[in-house]
């Protein structure tokens, strides 16, 4: 799937963001922050939801993807440069994937009138190729709360669990994965067990 095309989906097309979808994908996303997280906007946190053209079209190492049925946005996948921030989540993790080479996945939004559609998975694998033609790159990393409806379930389908954060109550509660790079060449495949045991400060 080439980053740069329109695919449809049944009555959607998944694409590229334009900025015509700016304000579309800002209220995906301030939707999910407020009716599925619960917690709402936290500037500290979703600084790219203000400045989305600033975070994702203006940056080449960047980039946001949309599902959009009759110019709606119904949903929304990112990609973004670096990992998880300590605080909250554990600062190995943030350490591990630190290095400027780490695409992370983010925002993969659905609005709940759009779901059971296929649209996360074409977004995803659209965002990953997006990935896999950006050099730089070398991980693919992200992280989920586990509490969202069926958020664990499918990036278990398609990812490694690096880390399963629920276990120690100092940290976010979310599970951490990777996923290769597609048509790389040893990209990493780490052992969730054996990462699980490295110590770490907090």
């Amino acid at each position: 799937m080439d980053h740069q095309e329109e695919h449809r989906i049944g009555e959607y097309v998944v694409r590229r963001a334009r900025r015509e979808d700016v304000e579309g994908a800002r209220r995906v996303m301030l939707d999910t922050f407020y009716k599925e997280f619960g917690h709402g906007y936290h500037a500290r946190w979703h600084s790219d939801v203000v400045d989305i053209e600033g975070a994702y079209l203006n940056n080449p190492r960047h980039a946001l993807f949309v599902a959009v049925r009759d110019e709606q946005v119904a949903a929304t996948t990112a990609i973004r440069s670096g990992g998880p921030r300590c605080p909250p989540h554990p600062e190995w993790l943030a350490a591990r994937y630190g290095d400027g080479r780490t695409a992370q996945l983010f925002r993969v939004y659905v609005d709940r009138e759009h779901r059971r559609h296929g649209l996360a998975s074409a977004l995803v694998s659209m965002a990953c190729d997006f990935v896999s033609a950006t050099p730089e790159y070398s991980t693919i990393y992200l992280h989920t709360n586990p509490a969202i409806e069926g958020a664990a379930p499918f990036w278990q389908s398609a990812a490694t669990e690096i880390y399963d954060a629920r276990q120690d109550p100092r940290y976010s509660p979310s599970v951490h994965f990777e996923i290769s790079i597609p048509g790389r060449a040893g990209a990493l495949h780490s052992n969730a067990t054996a990462l699980s045991e490295v110590d770490y400060a907090g």
